[in-house]
C-alpha cells in the first residue's frame, strides 16, 4: 500500500453511518500516519508504530528465544568466533551505510544457537541477532555467512517488521469497514460473506504477500552491498542461493503464493546487482574467509 495523498471520501448511498465512521477513521489514519522511503531503493513504506515500540518488541522476542528450554546456545568457539567475526564486520558496514543513524543507535547482540537442523538466522529491531548452526552447511564460508547476516540485518534496519505490522493493521481495518458497510446495505448476507472472503484473499495475495517479497528482495539487495563493504565477496550470495535451490529439490512453493521470491528470481536479481556490489568489494581490504565448521 503506497503512502500517498488521499482525497476526501464520497459517501455512497446506502452505507450506514457506522460504516461511514469506519471509513472516515481510515482516511484520518492514512492522513496522520508516518511514511518513510527506503534510502537505497526509494520505496515508500507505511509506518504506523514508533521505532521505540519495534525495539521493545524485538528485545522481548529475543529474550523469549534465549529463555526457550528447547534452545541451546552454542559454547563451541569454532562456531561462535566466525559468527561474531562476520557480525562485527557487517555491523560496522551498517554503521557506515545509509542506515548509519539507526545502526549506531541499536544495541547489537549476537547469539549462536546450537540447532543443526534449522537453516536460519534472524535480526530483530534493536540489533538482536541469532544464527542457527544449521545454516553452516549452506553458507559454507564466512563470505556465505556474511550474505545471510547482511540480509537479516537489513530486515531490522529497513523496519520491515514494523512495516508488515502496519500493512496488516490497515488491511484488517479496511476490511472491517467494508464488512460493516456491506452488512447493512441490504445485500444478500451470503453474497456479502462471499464477497468478504474474496476481499480477504485479494488483500493477502494482492498486497501483503507481494510486499513481503519486496522486503526479501530489498534485504537481498542492500545485504550484498553491506557484505561487500564489510570485505566479503558478494558473489557468495549467488552461490548460497544456488545451494539453497539444490537442497529444496525444486519443492519450494509457487512464487505467486509465497512470501519469498523463488530461488531462480533471487539468483537472477543478485547477478544483476553484482555490477554495483563488486566495485565496493574490490575497494575494500578482503575479510577473512575461512570455512565454517562441519556439523557433528
Amino acid at each position: 500500500m503506497a503512502c500517498e495523498r488521499h482525497q476526501s471520501t464520497r459517501w455512497q448511498p446506502g452505507a450506514s453511518s457506522r460504516g461511514q465512521w469506519f471509513l472516515l477513521c481510515i482516511v484520518i489514519m492514512l492522513a496522520t500516519t508516518g511514511c518513510q522511503s527506503n534510502p537505497y531503493t526509494g520505496r515508500w513504506q507505511l509506518m504506523m508504530m514508533p521505532m521505540s515500540q519495534e525495539v521493545q518488541m524485538g528485545a522481548q522476542a529475543y529474550a523469549e528465544v534465549k529463555s526457550d528450554p528447547n534452545m541451546k546456545a552454542s559454547t563451541d568457539p569454532r562456531e561462535i568466533e566466525p559468527v561474531k567475526r562476520v557480525a562485527a564486520r557487517v555491523i560496522e558496514a551498517a554503521k557506515r551505510s545509509k542506515y548509519s543513524e539507526m545502526a549506531n543507535q541499536f544495541e547489537w547482540e549476537v547469539t549462536v544457537i546450537k540447532d543443526d537442523k534449522t537453516m536460519n538466522a534472524f535480526a530483530l529491531p534493536g540489533g538482536k541477532i541469532a544464527v542457527y548452526t544449521g545454516i553452516f552447511p549452506v553458507a559454507k564460508t564466512e563470505s556465505g555467512l556474511a550474505a545471510v547476516m547482511g540480509h537479516e540485518v537489513v530486515h531490522a534496519l529497513a523496519r520491515h517488521g514494523g512495516e508488515r505490522m502496519s500493512q496488516n493493521t490497515l488491511a484488517q481495518t479496511t476490511l472491517q469497514a467494508i464488512g460493516i458497510a456491506l452488512g447493512v446495505s441490504g445485500a444478500n448476507p451470503v453474497v456479502s460473506q462471499a464477497g468478504m472472503a474474496a476481499l480477504g484473499l485479494g488483500a493477502q495475495v494482492g498486497v501483503l504477500l507481494p510486499f513481503s517479497r519486496k522486503h526479501e528482495s530489498e534485504a537481498d539487495y542492500v545485504g550484498v552491498l553491506l557484505a561487500a563493504d564489510a570485505g566479503y565477496d558478494p558473489r557468495e550470495a549467488i552461490h548460497l542461493w544456488q545451494r539453497m535451490g539444490e537442497l529444496s529439490g525444486g519443492k519450494s512453493p509457487s512464487e505467486f503464493m509465497s512470501t519469498h521470491p523463488s530461488h531462480e528470481t533471487r539468483i537472477q536479481q543478485l547477478e544483476e546487482w553484482m555490477a554495483e556490489a563488486m566495485p565496493i568489494y574490490q575497494s575494500k581490504p578482503p575479510a577473512p574467509n575461512s570455512e565454517l565448521p562441519a556439523l557433528r
